[in-house]
Order: C-alpha cells, then structure tokens, then sequence
C-alpha cells in the first residue's frame, strides 16, 4: 500500500504501462558544403524517425502515450552529423497492451534510419513499469478510513485525474495492492511543478503526510483484525491474477526494477 500526493483525494491513479528506449544513428560524416554527397546524415535520420511517431500517433489508441526528445544531433552545421540519439517512453494503459505498441514505435524508428541509409540500434532499457492491479476491497477500507480522517476520496475524473507510471504497478502483480492519491494541493494544481511544490511544503502538504500514514495504518489494522476482509482481499487478488493473460504477468514479475526508494515513478 502506498499514497501519493496530488491535488485532489482520489481512490487511484491511472498508473500505465512503460519501458524507455534509445534510438542510436550512426551515418558518415562529411563536410556539407565541399562534399555532401560523401555523407549519411545520421540526424537526417533521427528527424525522419521522429516524424514516423507522430504520424503513428494518430493510429494509436487514446490512452497511449508515445513521448521522445533528442538527446544527440551532431556537432557543427557544417558538418554532416555521423551520429544522433533519441530517447523515448512508451506507454500503454496494460502491460499486454504495450507489447505491440513498442513494435510499431521500433518499425517507425527504423525506417528513419533505412531512408536516410543510416544505420540505427535500439536499446529498450530492462526496466518494465507494469499497469497498477488495484484490490477494490483493500481500497474501499482505505476510503472508509481517509472518511474518518475527513477525506472524500473519489473515483478519477476527466478533469480530476493523473496518469503515469511506477514499479508500483509492478508489486501490484505480486501482492494485493492501492494506490490511492492524497491532495497536498489545491484542487487541479498539476502534480510534478513548481506550484505544487509550493503547497506540498505548506501546512497543507504536512496534514496529507500525516493523513495519509495514518489511513494506511489504520488499513493494516483493518487486515490484521478482521480475518473475513484479510481473506476478502487474497481471494480477489487470486482472482485478478488468474484472469490475466500469462505473457503478460510474465512481463511484470520478470523485468527488474530500480531499487531508487520506495517508489520510482516515470
């Protein structure tokens, strides 16, 4: 069980799948003024190969996210780049569902390096974020306890939601798990900003800190003294699990991931 700061008190948040990748083009440099003909633009490359995303981009699902920046893109102008780097996160609402979304992003990459006659190489790091596993009968005791606290924890809405990623996701495919967001801001201050900064080390920020380890605790305290619900919360877990596709529960115990803390988020 973890709680994570936000603006509103919501019972999740929209945790999705990710993995990173980085795209290396390797062309030939050239002088671009004396003999351009000599040269493979390796940046030439990466920009194609970047077009190719946002052109996928439309013919993707909704809720997949596909983000990338340059990282490497030569040196002079007057030189035609041998080399350039992109960095990119790929995401998907479930951990099956990112499979074939990395596939298409990979196809787009590469063909940016075919059509400039670069050669590229794509290193996806070995850290998968699973999609969180949410255990409603864990969370309706947190809700019940944030309540006694003074907190109206609610579903997320379209305009009261978050959305990202965390190895959260993936102890959720090993143990009973929530995720619940606790407001340490004002309602609809962006999470990650220089805004909620300022309120998270408010008064406001220290009563979430403290109403949040409270509600947790009083959650384990749910568990250990009523067996009914402690056997409740196993059997829907069991129940989850078993409904997921093998490959898929494969992916999210197999990868390991960033032992950055308590949580690592993306």
């Amino acid at each position: 069980m973890m709680v994570h700061p936000a603006g509103d008190d919501l019972a999740r948040m929209s945790t999705i799948a990710v993995q990173e990748l980085t795209a290396t083009y390797a062309g030939e440099a050239a002088h671009a003024a004396a003999f351009p003909h000599r040269g493979r633009n390796a940046l030439d490359a990466a920009v194609l190969g970047y077009l190719n995303v946002a052109a996928l981009r439309q013919h993707i699902q909704p809720d997949d996210r596909v983000h990338g920046v340059f990282s490497e893109g030569g040196d002079k102008p007057n030189i035609v780049p041998a080399r350039a780097v992109t960095e990119w996160m790929v995401r998907s609402p479930t951990i099956a569902s990112l499979a074939p979304l990395k596939d298409r992003v990979a196809r787009c990459l590469e063909a940016g390096g075919l059509a400039a006659g670069c050669e590229v190489r794509l290193d996806w790091k070995p850290v998968v974020y699973a999609d969180m596993l949410d255990n409603e009968i864990l969370l309706a005791l947190y809700v019940a306890n944030a309540a006694t606290l003074g907190r109206t924890v609610e579903e997320p809405g379209v305009a009261r939601s978050v959305v990202g990623s965390t190895d959260m996701g993936n102890v959720s495919y090993l143990v009973p798990s929530i995720h619940p967001m606790i407001a340490a801001a004002p309602t609809g201050v962006p999470i990650h900003t220089t805004d909620f900064a300022m309120h998270a080390r408010s008064s406001t920020g220290d009563r979430a800190v403290i109403d949040g380890a409270t509600a947790l605790a009083w959650t384990v305290a749910d568990l250990w003294l009523r067996a009914d619900q402690a056997r409740a919360v196993h059997e829907e877990f069991v129940t989850t699990i078993e409904s997921i596709e093998p490959g898929a529960r494969r992916a999210a115990l197999e990868d390991p991931t960033r032992p950055a803390g308590p949580e690592t988020e993306a």
